[in-house]
């Protein structure tokens, strides 16, 4: 499938409201369906429109396309996520002589499937700005399901097996077919005896207890990437929970989140400092240490500075995440004005203000 803009694809501007992205699936759903429209390429296309309905109708898959594009959504969602959760059905339903669950096992690999993986974990990381200087390896405990090395998955206690489920086949499913007049549904679930394993137990395992599972804590070296952005996603494939039966682990998501600093606030790869000097310092001119993340650098205040003005520091600021070069740092200078000065001192602020 073309990596296109999934708003291009539905016609819809990128503000558009739920019910404006559904009203666009809808009609274009309906005019390329592979039951109405026999064209070569209707059935991509019919993917196509699914796909950018499926991101778009979820909140939270949009916002990560919306930040980081279809790349961004793909590293973090298998094809099997994108479309969990989402009722196509809606669209189809009354449609004679039309089974939806035909057509997306032809298109995805069945409305009920196995689990093709196991399950996905998130991990929220708290770092610091100054962990973002450069490239940071974090070293985190993440607590998970692993395979049981006692039975090496199977469930079974050692020197038995797991039997053949006789309901299904082993195929961990069943079908059940509906006829009205032309239409023809094909329903397709787990079986109910073997809860969509295909196999039975019959002497479990005493260290997982027939799961084929354990739970345990892990730990994970990752690394942060520097100038890397609150919210920032890193995938680390296959370090997420164990599946059953065999089938490959699940992925882990960590998810970076910043802590607010004492000091200093943050716009992208840009610092921002506030700093106070004394009214006579602003007009005769300072030189102060400021802070940065690369430690203190002299800062020439000149002479008759005013309140409020913003002096940059040149590179000061965080590597540019997904760019090139630094960002700068930029230092607001407030005037104190004394709230209590002596007879003298207002004797020669008269004496100044005289001279003015």
């Amino acid at each position: 499938m073309a990596a296109k803009d999934y708003y291009e694809v539905l016609g819809v501007q990128k503000g558009a409201t739920k019910e404006q992205i559904k009203d666009a699936y809808r009609k274009l759903a309906l005019q390329f369906h592979p039951d109405r429209n026999k064209a070569p390429e209707a059935e991509a296309r019919f993917k196509e429109i699914s796909e950018a309905y499926a991101v778009l109708s979820d909140d939270e898959k949009r916002r990560q396309y919306d930040a980081y594009g279809r790349e961004g959504v793909y590293q973090r969602y298998s094809q099997e996520d994108l479309f969990r959760g989402v009722d196509f059905g809606e669209f189809f339903r009354g449609m004679g002589g039309f089974g939806f669950d035909d057509v997306f096992s032809q298109f995805f690999g069945g409305g009920v499937r196995q689990p093709s993986r196991g399950e996905d974990l998130t991990y929220h990381l708290q770092v610091n700005l100054e962990d973002l200087v450069q490239e940071t390896n974090k070293e985190i405990e993440v607590p998970r399901s692993e395979v049981c090395s006692t039975c090496s998955g199977s469930g079974a206690k050692p020197g038995t097996s797991p039997q053949r489920c006789g309901t299904c086949g082993g195929t961990g499913q069943v079908q059940r077919v509906q006829s009205a007049g032309f239409a023809r549904l094909v329903r397709v679930t787990a079986c109910n005896k073997c809860q969509g394993r295909g196999y039975l137990i019959d002497t479990p395992c005493k260290e997982c207890r027939g799961r084929g599972t354990v739970e345990k804590t892990r730990k994970i070296r990752i690394m942060i990437p520097a100038g890397a952005e609150d919210g920032l996603t890193l995938r680390l494939r296959g370090e997420g929970n164990a599946g059953e039966a065999g089938v490959p682990p699940g992925d882990l998501y960590v998810v970076v989140n910043i802590s607010p600093h004492r000091l200093f606030a943050r716009q992208e790869a840009d610092i921002y400092l506030e700093t106070s000097i004394g009214a006579v310092q602003a007009m005769l001119g300072t030189e102060l240490a400021v802070p940065t993340l690369y430690g203190n650098v002299k800062l020439e205040i000149p002479h008759g500075t005013q309140p409020g003005h913003v002096f940059p520091i040149k590179g000061k600021g965080l590597p540019k995440y997904r760019g090139w070069g630094k960002g700068d740092q930029y230092v607001k200078v407030n005037v104190e004005i004394p709230k209590n000065i002596s007879g003298q001192q207002k004797e020669l602020l008269k004496q100044l203000g005289d001279m003015r």
